[in-house]
């Protein structure tokens, strides 16, 4: 019987010694992982959350830069905002620069991409050429199509001054000039996106359809488009994103004029936030953009999800 008593013990002394250091094991792998997550995270924190959150808080204050500390006035800031002409015109252009835009670059992204696709050393110069506005700041550009399109820039300097067209001056044209300027220096990042999906499809998948008869217009609209679907979403994302955003390029091309015409939200907010001092409504102003952004992003994300999952269907 004790030999028994003493087999049985060993086996159950062995499982806790096994349990014990799968534990520790466990706990190591535990804080190794947070130690190597801390970092980014406290970034993230810094550097996104932090701000966001002052951001947020201020855009219930009046504060403007100087006092301290900032005093509470509640909604008032938000009010303001469905009642300020400046802000309502400022959203419409951004959303007609950003509607606009986002069709056009991603058409012409696509096009393009489709046209250099071969790979030849004339195609990769052209790529590099479309895609130079893309590396070049957004501010340089500005002052070089100002220079360009100006009054007495040099297109009208060769047009002549009994012709010169109005491309800054007129509040239709500047607007029409900003943004083709703004998808001009665009796109050429959706040429190297649509560029890098064109060689995800497989070549077989494109003969078999040529194959069977398909012409080249239905090559792609049945074969190379779908399978670039997650490009599409992608650049739609980032494009929709960057139009929302815009500002350094209207402020060196046109600096909103003529008479504000030009201004975009982003331009509205630092013009109220600073030239005006109303740091907190301007910050009401950023944190409505934030929620637009985010709303955009996670809508045509969705919207993809269910379409791939209805076409998996």
């Amino acid at each position: 019987m004790r030999v028994s008593k003493e087999s049985t013990a060993r086996p159950a002394a062995s499982e806790a010694a096994g349990r014990s250091a799968r534990i520790r094991a466990r706990r190591r792998a535990t804080t190794a992982d947070i130690a190597m997550m801390a970092p980014p995270l406290v970034l993230v924190a810094g550097l996104i959350i932090v701000p966001i959150a002052i951001a947020v808080y201020l855009s219930f204050t009046d504060w403007n830069g100087f006092t301290s500390p900032p005093h509470l006035i509640g909604f008032r800031n938000y009010v303001r905002l469905t009642e300020d002409s400046a802000v309502r015109h400022a959203a419409l252009l951004t959303l007609l620069i950003t509607v606009v835009g986002t069709i056009a670059c991603n058409v012409l992204g696509l096009g393009v991409a489709l046209l250099l696709n071969r790979n030849n050393r004339i195609n990769a110069f052209l790529r590099v050429l479309v895609f130079y506005p893309y590396v070049v700041g957004a501010v340089v550009l500005g002052f070089l199509w100002s220079s360009l399109l100006g009054t007495g820039g040099a297109v009208n300097s060769l047009v002549g001054a009994g012709h010169a067209l109005p491309f800054l001056s007129d509040p239709t044209w500047a607007v029409v000039t900003v943004i083709c300027v703004i998808v001009w220096s665009s796109f050429g990042v959706n040429v190297v996106l649509y560029l890098a999906g064109l060689q995800t499809v497989p070549d077989s998948v494109v003969e078999a359809a040529e194959i069977d008869g398909a012409t080249p217009w239905q090559t792609f609209w049945r074969v190379k488009l779908p399978m670039l679907a997650p490009t599409v979403t992608v650049n739609v994302v980032l494009v929709v994103i960057g139009l929302l955003r815009v500002y350094e390029l209207i402020l060196a091309l046109t600096a909103g004029g003529p008479a504000g015409e030009t201004q975009s939200f982003v331009y509205n907010i630092l013009t109220s936030s600073f030239d005006n001092t109303q740091l907190g409504y301007g910050a009401a102003q950023s944190v409505v953009l934030m929620v637009v952004i985010v709303t955009v992003t996670v809508v045509i994300t969705a919207a993809r999800r269910r379409s791939e999952q209805a076409v998996a269907a």
